[in-house]
């Protein structure tokens, strides 16, 4: 079963509040399939710890204003490096850009079908493929 339209709208709201929040490879897989507990990863990059707190900061203020959700929990919010925002029915990942590298999800979910994100003006790096993005 693909992800729910609900999950889809929602991570949309989020990508959209990554990108002008100046994340950058902003990505999305429906991992319904494989994993059943949840249907969405979204992806996004900062270029520093800085960077990936405020990002995580405007994703969550916006899912919270506009659709009234709250993550059920915030992950790595310490160091930075990675923090996970897990809203149940879609996680949001937002990276810095060298643990991204590392971590390469990307290659790890390439299976799954990309969740088109609608953004306007998608900022890239060049590092990761956008074809989420754009599709």
């Amino acid at each position: 079963m693909p992800a729910l339209q609900e999950s889809i709208d929602a991570v949309r709201v989020a990508a959209k509040a990554a990108n002008d929040g100046k994340a950058m490879d902003i990505i999305a897989f429906d991992v319904s399939q494989p994993l059943a507990i949840t249907d969405i990863f979204m992806v996004a990059s900062g270029d520093n710890e800085r960077h990936v707190l405020a990002v995580a900061d405007t994703i969550e203020r916006h899912l919270h204003d506009e659709l009234g959700l709250t993550p059920q929990a915030r992950e790595g919010l310490d160091e930075a490096k990675w923090i996970l925002l897990d809203y149940s029915d879609f996680v949001i990942h937002i990276m810095h850009r060298q643990a991204r590298k590392f971590y390469d999800l990307e290659r790890l979910w390439s299976d799954c079908p990309p969740v088109p994100l609608d953004l306007e003006h998608p900022l890239s790096t060049g590092d990761f493929d956008q074809k989420a993005s754009r599709a």
